[in-house]
């Protein structure tokens, strides 16, 4: 099978070819809208079809924004949730955590409480700079991404399926903001660092310059929530991971934890959550099984932002990339296909 050959065969080849409709149908309109960024549109969409967050870390006017719009105008508005498709919080040192969750409210007509939702009550949830806002406010997102749910006066509320937090924070300008703790960037599927684009992309933004002031999302075929949710089980069940990029994870997962340059290395949380982004990739790529090309591809936006390095090291590029080395060349034999 080539990379480009539909996924799958048989009754599990018909969902597998259902999903990766699903997601081209997405793709396309993220690409339609942002230019120049197509590998990080590929790991939003990833991250969609596994079920995960993402942290951009972006300059200012980069389309962090315009992606996550663009996203959330992907989704069809369902009838029967009051999930929105998108809603953005601007994350300042003020923000409470009732500001995200939402609070209870008393109707005098009726005598009773009522509940009314906050922003983080969408499919798609833009989280713009992030670390502007104070630790605890920090946590009251975190339970909503690691649980799916808010708890507000001892009550829990669950957050309907899909939900996806955008998360955004500047690289410059630090001062005054609160640096996410471990147990926060730990929850984060993917950290991916957006530079500027490329000279060609750049010209076509100005060439499309009336259509970016006054963007539209209603161009292309939308995708229902239940279609992103049939495709991740598609992928969940139709796609094979070989035991050899199991182990593969976990070899690469020790190697770091020993490698002198780390202080704290990759919790088995972040295998784990590794195993459905390997197999959304897979999907994009046309197969029905994961390859030491995804592992490698992913590599970096799945575990960099996870390690606590030692002391006078700042790149953790180079011990991934040594902790991977060995383990890829000893996967790269193994049978992968089902």
């Amino acid at each position: 099978m080539t990379e480009h050959e539909a996924p799958g065969h048989g009754t599990d080849g018909a969902s597998l070819a259902v999903a990766r409709e699903v997601a081209d149908r997405v793709r396309a309109r993220l690409r339609r809208a942002i230019l120049g960024r197509d590998d990080v549109i590929d790991l939003v969409v990833v991250a969609l079809l596994a079920g995960g967050h993402v942290l951009l870390e972006d300059y200012p006017g980069s389309g962090k924004t315009m992606l996550a719009r663009a996203l959330g105008a992907a989704l069809e508005p369902a009838e029967d949730t009051s999930a929105a498709p998108f809603r953005r919080i601007q994350f300042t040192p003020d923000l409470l955590p009732s500001d995200i969750t939402g609070v209870t409210v008393f109707e005098p007509e009726s005598g009773t409480f009522r509940f009314q939702p906050g922003p983080i009550f969408a499919h798609v949830v833009l989280a713009d700079e992030i670390n502007r806002t104070s630790p605890k406010v920090q946590a009251a997102l975190l339970e909503a991404m690691a649980e799916r749910q808010v708890t507000v006066d001892n009550v829990t509320h669950p957050l309907e399926e899909p939900f996806l937090v955008i998360a955004t924070q500047n690289p410059l300008g630090l001062a005054g903001t609160f640096p996410l703790p471990a147990p926060q960037l730990d929850r984060f599927l993917f950290k991916v660092r957006m530079d500027h684009v490329d000279r060609e992309a750049e010209l076509a933004v100005l060439d499309s310059w009336r259509q970016r002031l006054h963007p539209s999302f209603d161009d292309g075929a939308r995708v229902a929530p239940a279609e992103v949710l049939a495709a991740r089980d598609a992928i969940e069940t139709g796609i094979h991971v070989a035991p050899a990029i199991r182990e593969a994870l976990v070899d690469i997962a020790r190697a770091v934890r020993s490698d002198q340059r780390v202080a704290q290395g990759l919790s088995t949380r972040a295998i784990l959550q590794a195993i459905p982004a390997l197999a959304a990739r897979a999907l994009l790529a046309g197969r029905d099984w994961v390859g030491t090309e995804d592992l490698e591809a992913l590599l970096l936006p799945l575990f960099a932002h996870r390690l606590a390095l030692a002391p006078g090291v700042r790149d953790p590029e180079p011990v991934l990339r040594d902790a991977a080395r060995d383990v890829l060349d000893r996967v790269s034999a193994a049978t992968l296909r089902p």
